[in-house]
């Protein structure tokens, strides 16, 4: 059975966090592929003495050769990353359009981006979400529920697991990509005191990907993929 993992983590995904846009994203692998993948991040991480847990809120001037290294290895290897965009989250019409609830509106974005990763449609996909609030275990129970019901009990998804970030290493890179994106698409970057660390790597990435991270790609692009999704305004 050909099977693949999905690596499933968001950022400003609460509906009142005071942020303008929110990203859902995943990183996918070969499910055969996992341990010389795993092993391959690892040794990166042994080599630049930085064997913690990778994440876009704890960068460091010190770890930027680390962080170019990763996303060089992304680049190279058989990884793939997808993720979903939205802008002027402020926009969002729950009434009109998700049962007036942000929760119904979030469950809509995970069945879209993980629908997205079915093909070829003839595999079977693990997917593993990270941890981030006591509410883990209720959103997860719901996300198996809507894809029950979407493939009609014979859905492609056949494991949905939580896990720490801080015990998967592709979840960290999941993390380093979508925090780039919003980070660029709040316009952070151009702000005053601005991250150096962050804005080197913002500049890394989008040179290695060939894309503006605060813009869509072409949407057959397998590598590096971003959907701009944009709420028409009420």
């Amino acid at each position: 059975m050909r099977c693949r993992n999905i690596y499933i983590d968001e950022s400003c995904h609460l509906e009142h966090d005071g942020m303008p846009v929110m990203c859902l994203g995943y990183t996918k692998i070969n499910t055969a592929s996992y341990e010389v993948l795993k092993e391959g991040i690892k040794a990166i991480k042994l080599k630049h003495h930085s064997p913690t847990e990778i994440k876009w809120n704890k960068v460091s001037k010190s770890r930027i050769p680390l962080y170019f290294e990763l996303i060089d290895f992304f680049f190279k290897q058989p990884i793939q990353f997808r993720c979903i965009l939205v802008k002027y989250k402020e926009r969002l019409d729950h009434e009109a359009f998700n049962k007036g609830d942000h929760d119904s509106f979030y469950y809509k974005l995970v069945y879209f981006l993980l629908k997205s990763a079915t093909n070829p449609p003839d595999i079977f996909y693990r997917s593993y979400m990270d941890i981030k609030d006591t509410r883990g275990q209720e959103r997860l129970a719901q996300i198996k529920k809507v894809f029950n019901s979407k493939y009609k009990g014979n859905s492609p998804f056949t494991h949905f697991q939580h896990i720490r970030s801080e015990e998967n290493e592709f979840l960290q890179l999941t993390d380093m990509f979508i925090g780039a994106i919003t980070y660029k698409s709040r316009k952070e970057h151009l702000k005053p005191g601005a991250s150096e660390v962050k804005n080197q790597i913002l500049n890394y990435l989008e040179g290695r990907s060939g894309y503006q991270l605060d813009e869509g790609t072409e949407p057959w692009e397998e590598k590096f993929n971003i959907f701009d999704h944009q709420p028409k305004a009420k």
